[in-house]
């Protein structure tokens, strides 16, 4: 996939790892992500992308099963707490942007995910079943665990 790093400095860190900006094809309109801010998940002061994450700030049917925060770390680098770090180091930009709380899903059998979400605190709202349009519209599990992180709690 073709992205462009936004700066050569990342716009988040926390000393383990950088979130550096990109710019990606936005998602279809249709989807309702509204404002929408992409990363590479790096090792600190490395040009090795380790992963991805994607904050959306929209209220849609899409965001309802996707979740506000998406994220995915690639193998070599998974062990090691980096989506949890991610999803810390948003924390300030979502609050920033207006956002009591977000939602994250995950499959239920995605054990790591679902063991990031607590990590960060957050509650299991419900565990849904995708409808088949939207299944196959845009390619989602047919089940998604619904975790609320709420911005005023501690980590």
């Amino acid at each position: 996939m073709l992205l462009f790093w936004k700066r050569n400095k990342p716009a988040y860190t926390d000393g383990v790892i950088d979130l550096v900006p990109i710019d990606l094809f936005p998602p279809p309109e249709e989807m309702g992500f509204g404002d929408n801010y992409d990363f590479v998940i790096t090792p600190h002061g490395k040009k090795r992308e380790a992963g991805r994450i994607n904050l959306r700030l929209g209220e849609s049917e899409a965001v309802y099963y996707f979740g506000h925060i998406g994220y995915h770390v690639d193998p070599p680098y998974r062990g090691h707490g980096y989506a949890a770090r991610a999803c810390a180091l948003l924390k300030d930009l979502i609050v920033r942007e207006g956002k009591g709380s977000v939602v994250i899903t995950a499959d239920p059998d995605n054990i790591p995910s679902r063991k990031t979400c607590e990590k960060l605190g957050c509650t299991l709202e419900n565990i849904v079943g995708v409808p088949v349009t939207i299944q196959d519209k845009w390619e989602i599990s047919s089940v998604k665990c619904r975790y609320i992180w709420r911005m005023n709690q501690q980590q």
